[in-house]
């Protein structure tokens, strides 16, 4: 499998992890759409650096809930670079409250993009992908390490790796994968956000390794189950903690 003519959907890809899979998917010639939701600056930064390195990318604009702006979103990389091979959804939306205090707009909010916009990009990866290509959620280790406070998105997060399972099946006879990354604790801004050193420092210390995830791991594993070598490992979801239990 070359990398050849290859396209990748990259949604949530201006900033984080998303970014970090954008410029890495890219860096192994693979042509990426950027999908953002709000930030265009940040969105037209991550282009101009894959450009600027020699690669092909295109910013689009969508929240992953909404299915016209998705459709719209692989229109743009099917007209601008001739199909879709590899989608990873990465958008997601985060809030941290004990369950007794949990806002209810604000559950429906992070679920309108944590699930909604998980099945509808999906939905669109399954119609559109092709043969030999991979669809790839992102999860959160937390569904099994169940720390306090991460119930809402907890099981925002558990119901991304249940789409996941199913729809590898549903793809029978496609020779497409369908796999979920469920990440550890990550220095990005939005996880070291409101944490004090402490909090920091106790993390750090959870791993096996005694570090915190960086956002090139989490790429990293995204990159190896879009190719030739990670095509063998289907409907599995990848815990990438560094070992935490």
């Amino acid at each position: 499998m070359s990398n050849a003519g290859r396209v990748a959907v990259v949604s949530g890809g201006s900033r984080g992890i998303g970014r970090a899979i954008a410029t890495t998917l890219a860096a192994d010639g693979i042509a990426v759409v950027v999908g953002y939701a709000t930030e265009v600056a940040a969105a037209t930064d991550v282009v101009d650096a894959i450009t600027a390195g020699g690669g092909r990318a295109l910013a689009v604009r969508a929240d992953v809930a909404d299915d016209v702006a998705v459709g719209a979103m692989f229109d743009a990389a099917e007209d601008t670079f001739g199909g879709v091979d590899i989608v990873v959804n990465s958008a997601g939306r985060l809030m941290l409250s004990p369950i007794v205090d949990v806002d209810l707009d604000e559950l429906d909010a992070l679920h309108r993009t944590n699930i909604r916009g998980t099945f509808v990009m999906a939905r669109e990866a399954a119609r559109r992908v092709r043969s030999g290509g991979a669809i790839i959620n992102l999860s959160t280790s937390i569904v099994g390490l169940q720390f306090p406070t991460y119930g809402a998105y907890a099981a925002s997060k558990g119901a991304v790796e249940a789409i996941t399972l199913v729809l590898a099946r549903e793809l029978r006879g496609r020779d497409i994968t369908v796999n979920a990354v469920a990440p550890g604790p990550t220095a990005t801004e939005l996880f070291l956000d409101g944490k004090d050193d402490a909090t920091i420092e106790h993390l750090t210390k959870q791993p096996p390794l005694e570090r915190l995830g960086t956002p090139e791991d989490i790429a990293g594993v995204v990159a190896f189950l879009s190719g030739a070598s990670g095509h063998w490992v289907n409907g599995q979801i990848v815990r990438a903690n560094g070992g935490i239990i």
